[in-house]
Formats: C-alpha cells, sequence, structure tokens
C-alpha cells in the first residue's frame, strides 16, 4: 500500500501514467545526457552541442561547445549557470544564461589535479571534486584553492568508492556509488552516512527526498521516514527508461526517443 503521506503525490503520477502513454516527446532524441534546474529548465547535450529548454519543453537557447572536450558530467546546482565538465580534458568551466563559457576554462591538471573523475558545483561558487589517485572528496573555491578534503575514503572507511555521480543540496554532498550506495558528507568534508541504495543508475535530491532509478525503475526515498516507493509510469516508458527527475511538480522522463514532460502533483 502506498502510505497516505504519498497519497497526492501518486494520485497526481498515476494520472500521469494514464496519458503519458499517448504522449510524444518534448525534445526529440537521440539525446546524450540531460538535466534539470529547479525552476524547472532543462539542459540537453547532443554531442558537443548544449541546448536549453523551458519547463514548457521550448527550445530557448544552443550552443556549440566544440573546444571544451568531451562533457562528462552536467550540474545545474545554479539555474541558468551550468557547470560542465570533461573528465577526458580534465576541464571544467561555468557557464552563463547564453550557455557561454563564463570567466576561463578550469584546466584541473594544471593546477595540481590530475586525476580528477568527477565534478560539481557547491555552494559560494565553489566545487567538489572526486579524485581518484587520492580516492578522496576535495572541495575547492573558484581559484582552486581547497577548502576541505575528506582524505582517503578507503581508509576512512574501509572501502574504495568508485561513484559515477554527486550532487550539492542544502549543504550536503551525495556521492552515488552503484556498489556501495549514496555516501553524504557535509560542507567540510566530514562523512555522515550511506544511504543503502545500491545499483543506482542516477538520482537527484529536491526537499527532504530522494529521487532515482535503480535497475531502470524510477523510485522515491523518504529521508525523513526512510520509505521508499515506486514513481508508476506506463510499460511503454519503463521499458526504455534511461533517466527520470521531477522539477516543481514536472516529471521529466529521457527515453531512446526523447525526452517526456509531463505534470505531476507535488508532494503535500
Amino acid at each position: 500500500m502506498i502510505p497516505h503521506r504519498c497519497t497526492l503525490l501518486f494520485t497526481g503520477l498515476l494520472t500521469l501514467s494514464g496519458s503519458v502513454a499517448q504522449s510524444k516527446p518534448v525534445v526529440p532524441g537521440p539525446v546524450d545526457a540531460f538535466t534539470t534546474d529547479e525552476v524547472g529548465n532543462m539542459y540537453v547535450l547532443r554531442g558537443d552541442e548544449l541546448e536549453l529548454y523551458n519547463a514548457q519543453g521550448a527550445s530557448w537557447l544552443r550552443n556549440s561547445l566544440k573546444t571544451f572536450g568531451p562533457i562528462s558530467h552536467l550540474d545545474a546546482f545554479y539555474s541558468l549557470k551550468p557547470l560542465i565538465f570533461s573528465q577526458e580534458q580534465g576541464q571544467l568551466a561555468m557557464l552563463d544564461n547564453t550557455l557561454a563559457v563564463q570567466g576561463s576554462v578550469l584546466n584541473l591538471p594544471r593546477n595540481g589535479f590530475p586525476q580528477v573523475v568527477l565534478a560539481c558545483a557547491s555552494v559560494q561558487n565553489s566545487f567538489w571534486f572526486f579524485d581518484q589517485q587520492e580516492l578522496g572528496l576535495i572541495r575547492v573555491d573558484a581559484q582552486l584553492r581547497k577548502l576541505a578534503n575528506t582524505g582517503r575514503l578507503d581508509q576512512l572507511l574501509g572501502i574504495s568508492p568508485a561513484p559515477i555521480a554527486m550532487q550539492e543540496f542544502d549543504s550536503r554532498l551525495y556521492m552515488n556509488d552503484p556498489t556501495n550506495g549514496i555516501l553524504v558528507f557535509d560542507l567540510f568534508g566530514t562523512y555522515m552516512k550511506t544511504i543503502p541504495l545500491k545499483e543506482v543508475s542516477s538520482f537527484e535530491v529536491r526537499s527532504g527526498s530522494l529521487y532515482f532509478v535503480q535497475r531502470g525503475q524510477p523510485q522515491v526515498y523518504d529521508m525523513r521516514s526512510f520509505a521508499i516507493d515506486p514513481i508508476p509510469l506506463p510499460e511503454s516508458l519503463l521499458e526504455g527508461l534511461i533517466d527520470f527527475r521531477i522539477e516543481r511538480g514536472r516529471a521529466y522522463v529521457l527515453t531512446s526517443s526523447g525526452i517526456v514532460i509531463h505534470e505531476a502533483v507535488s508532494r503535500p
């Protein structure tokens, strides 16, 4: 049974699931990667081109990033100021509201960070890095000066993490390691806990909830009650689901055909 606290959310999502089967992608595929910000803007990556769509799915801006290198991660921590990261080139950049590089592209190897495999934005114009060589998290400011360092996580936790994504939300960093779960740290790099969600391919933290895709199934984890509930979608979408996000009552579903946006009821 679905708990009463989630009734409104899932009533809306069940309505969503009934209508989504008849819908066509708002953003046609193929899509290499996408993310959303808290106001519902959508950032869509196709090769070396980044596109910006509003919450209704209308195309807004497009910019080619050919000189940057293959983009391995998008982060929309700051609305209309996305972060892009190229693991292959070891380059990091913040974009402005026209999707142009804001300031200079940061070359991490030249600045003493040769083995960064993940990066995301943090408060006060700072960044988080996961350093593969050091097996630890490092928080730096805009000039790449170190603000915090977890030290070696294999020594601290007794595991050798292999994270695939991380996100800061509400002064906490969430790092997804599909083998060990989602590790949580504070802004000083202090380990807090591990959320026992394994085999997670993507996740998103919003207002007390952690939305995630596990073995192709979209689900929601309540960080207060620790309850886990499935998010109902029609079989036609579940069979081809690649990624899933929720922003301000809208569900964004990525399949091989593209991205579909639908209304859903927010959690009470």
